[in-house]
């Protein structure tokens, strides 16, 4: 391992502590956007497709970087990136409230904070956590961390409609704002002691391992089925709350604001089982078969809900299967990443392949807005949901969980 010695590996208490607490914020926030959808874009007189195309662009930027700032933080360490990634992540935010046109609104709630993503989310703690947990915890501990993202969802989803319905859409960003500036102290707390990376003959480079990784037809496999994962859940995420209104008119015990607001923190908290669980199965259970049995799952809990007649009742429970397989996907994916190819360059691995799942994350964005404003409805997008998933659960079943043979090397660490 070229970075710190065994003796001054951080403990695993303060990586789960302060690592959980890292995505807690970063992840928690983020997935309340979709109850700003309506608010924002009924005050400044847009269509939806403007608010999907700034969140879409969000998650694009969020994926085309992320395996830069890997490289970043396996290169010199994760303290600058995630100090930097929580300045950016509430200057997009005061932007998103100071903004009144859609140029500034997109730059700020795209671009700065697609870039803050990058630097606060999994991939860049997962390089923490590989580095100091071993192999034997590791995806026990990439669950946890997921579990702690899930519980942020959890707890900011109800958080932020308290905000907005109490201040204003306007306020409650500003107020998430300074809650994201708390990035910064938690980010020192993950700073790694005498944190090196010397490099030696045998080692790869960046662009030895890109080139390793690109070609390996298990990691194309993987980051297709990542593509499905974005698509399905950040579709969800910005469009459940103005599908339930929409249909308000033929179900209106669904209208009420709380309906949409519980059924996104139902998909928190039973996330935070998923992902657990998930983080358990995946020490015993070859990965690649869990993974196949998320997405093949999330197919038939939509064909349901969709099917059935809509009340809160079918919604929450709808809600609780899918959060429950919401994102299980995460320790399972970047465990693979990691025993395939070993630590050295987890972070910038777990990038790329993250960036398959944000290209999933903007077309789920963006094409849930554009075809709704199309068609007055997103049935066709359910139902691309439905087939992506069922394409997941194939692409995954031929995946080999296996170290890469090197030349020097008999196998990866």
């Amino acid at each position: 391992m070229n970075t710190s010695t065994q003796s001054n590996r951080l403990s695993l208490a303060q990586v789960l502590i302060f690592g959980g607490l890292m995505v807690t914020l970063s992840m928690g926030i983020r997935h309340g956007f979709g109850l700003f959808n309506l608010p924002i874009t009924m005050a400044n007189g847009w269509g939806r497709e403007t608010f999907a195309l700034t969140i879409a662009l969000q998650n694009l930027i969020w994926g085309a970087f992320q395996p830069i700032a890997g490289a970043l933080a396996d290169r010199y360490g994760a303290l600058k990136i995630m100090v930097m990634g929580g300045i950016l992540y509430a200057l997009g935010l005061a932007g998103m409230a100071l903004s009144t046109d859609v140029l500034n609104f997109t730059v700020a709630g795209g671009l700065f904070i697609g870039l803050a993503q990058t630097a606060t989310t999994y991939s860049v703690v997962y390089g923490v956590l590989g580095r100091n947990v071993s192999a034997q915890k590791r995806v026990w501990a990439m669950g946890i961390t997921a579990a702690a993202g899930s519980f942020g969802q959890f707890l900011m989803i109800p958080t932020e409609q308290g905000l907005i319905s109490s201040f204003g859409a306007q306020n409650a960003l500003m107020l998430l704002a300074l809650m994201a500036s708390m990035m910064i102290p938690v980010a020192f707390m993950l700073r790694e002691k005498e944190f090196t990376h010397a490099h030696h003959a045998e080692d790869q480079t960046i662009a030895e391992a890109l080139k390793e990784a690109l070609k390996n037809s298990s990691f194309q496999l993987l980051a297709f089925g990542y593509f499905v994962c974005g698509f399905q859940v950040v579709f969800i995420a910005v469009h459940l709350a103005p599908y339930l209104k929409d249909l308000s008119s033929i179900y209106p015990s669904v209208g009420a604001p709380s309906v949409a607001t519980s059924a996104l923190a139902l998909i928190g908290l039973f996330n935070i089982f998923g992902t657990y669980g998930a983080g358990i199965l995946g020490q015993r259970i070859p990965k690649r078969y869990l993974l196949a049995g998320i997405y093949l799952s999330r197919s038939i809990v939509i064909i349901a809900f969709i099917s059935l007649p809509l009340s809160p009742m079918t919604t929450y429970v709808f809600a609780s299967l899918m959060g429950f397989l919401w994102l299980a996907t995460i320790p399972l994916t970047n465990g693979i990443v990691a025993q395939i190819f070993g630590v050295k360059h987890l972070s910038m691995l777990s990038g790329l392949v993250f960036f398959s799942h944000q290209m999933g994350s903007f077309c789920g964005a963006y094409f849930g807005g554009y075809l709704f404003d199309k068609t007055g409805s997103y049935t066709i997008v359910w139902q691309i949901s439905i087939a992506l998933g069922v394409i997941g659960f194939l692409v995954n079943l031929p995946i080999k969980e296996r170290a890469v043979t090197r030349m020097h090397k008999t196998a990866v660490a």
